[in-house]
């Protein structure tokens, strides 16, 4: 018998997952950031990393609010 959650509920698993998603943007954010000051072999290469980071992290933010404005209505 599967035991049935509430929206509230999901909402917050869901926040918790997405939390580490945002992590791994920051964390990408900061590696291509590292890539543009302190190597200067391959600016294009930090500066992708650092664009990633930055989209990944939009994508799960608009993701979260998205969820949020569905729990809160």
């Amino acid at each position: 018998m599967k035991r049935m959650i509430t929206k509230s509920e999901e909402f917050e698993i869901l926040k918790l997952v997405l939390d580490k998603f945002l992590w791994v943007g920051v964390f990408l954010m900061l590696y291509g950031f590292y890539r543009i000051v302190h190597l200067n072999e391959n600016f294009w290469f930090g500066f992708s990393v650092l664009v990633g980071g930055a989209f990944l992290m939009m994508l799960f933010m608009w993701i979260l609010m998205k969820e949020y404005n569905y729990v809160k209505r």
